[in-house]
C-alpha cells in the first residue's frame, strides 16, 4: 500500500509514547476501511482506541455526517490518540470515551443511542462475551460487527491453554454460534503481526 503521512506519524507518536504495539497491520486496517465504506456506515463504535491508529482507518471511510465513538480505558492511551486523530484532520468525526467499556456500552444502551453500523471490537480479550452482548442491544438490522484476535497465533485452538484472553474468545464464538439474529463467520490472517483472525457477525434481525 501507498506511504500514507498520518497513519505512519500516528504509528511512529504510539512507540515513542510507549503503548504497546497492538495495533492492527495496516492490511486489516485497509480491510476496515473498505468493509465501512462496502457497508455504508454512517455509525461506527469502537471498542479499544489505543493509539487511534484502526480509529483513522475507520473514521476514513465515514461521510461527511457521520460520526465514530471509540471507547478507551487509559487515559495516557487516549492522549495519544487524540493528537493522531487531530494530525489526521478527523477529530470532528471522531469523540474518544474514555473510561471502562462495560461501563460505557451500558450508559449507550441506557439512554437509547442509536443504533451503530459497524462495531469493532478490539480490547481486552476476557471481556469479549460481555461486549458482544451489550453491543447486540445497540445493533440493528444490517449491522456489521468485527471482533479481532480471535485465533492468537493458534492458541484458541490449543485446549490446554486457559490464559483469559483466550478462554473470552473461545466463550466469544460459542456465543456467536448460539445467536439466531447473526450471520457469522470467522477468518484467519498471516502477516506482519504473526498468526491470528478476525470474526465477523452481520446482524439480520
Amino acid at each position: 500500500m501507498r506511504e500514507d503521512l498520518a497513519l505512519n506519524a500516528g504509528l511512529e507518536a504510539s512507540v515513542q509514547a510507549g503503548l504497546p504495539p497492538a495495533n492492527v497491520p495496516p492490511n486489516q486496517g485497509k480491510f476496515l476501511y473498505l468493509l465501512a465504506m462496502i457497508r455504508g456506515a454512517r455509525r461506527i463504535l469502537e471498542i479499544g482506541t489505543l493509539g487511534g491508529y484502526s480509529t483513522i482507518w475507520l473514521a476514513r471511510a465515514l461521510p461527511a455526517d457521520g460520526v465514530l465513538i471509540s471507547i478507551e480505558a487509559k487515559m495516557e492511551h487516549a492522549a495519544v490518540a487524540k493528537k493522531n486523530i487531530q494530525f489526521a484532520k478527523l477529530s470532528h468525526q471522531v469523540s474518544i470515551i474514555i473510561g471502562r467499556a462495560v461501563e460505557t456500552l451500558e450508559h449507550l444502551i441506557e439512554e437509547n443511542a442509536e443504533p451503530f453500523d459497524l462495531v469493532f471490537i478490539d480490547a481486552d480479550k476476557g471481556n469479549c462475551p460481555l461486549y458482544l452482548h451489550m453491543v447486540l442491544a445497540l445493533s440493528r438490522a444490517g449491522t456489521v460487527i468485527v471482533c479481532d484476535n480471535i485465533v492468537r497465533n493458534g492458541r484458541v485452538g490449543d485446549f490446554t491453554c486457559n490464559a483469559s484472553d483466550v478462554t473470552g474468545i473461545r466463550q466469544y464464538i460459542d456465543l456467536v454460534a448460539g445467536q439466531s439474529r447473526v450471520e457469522s463467520t470467522a477468518l484467519q490472517t498471516v502477516g506482519s503481526k504473526g498468526w491470528d483472525g478476525f470474526c465477523i457477525l452481520l446482524v439480520t434481525a
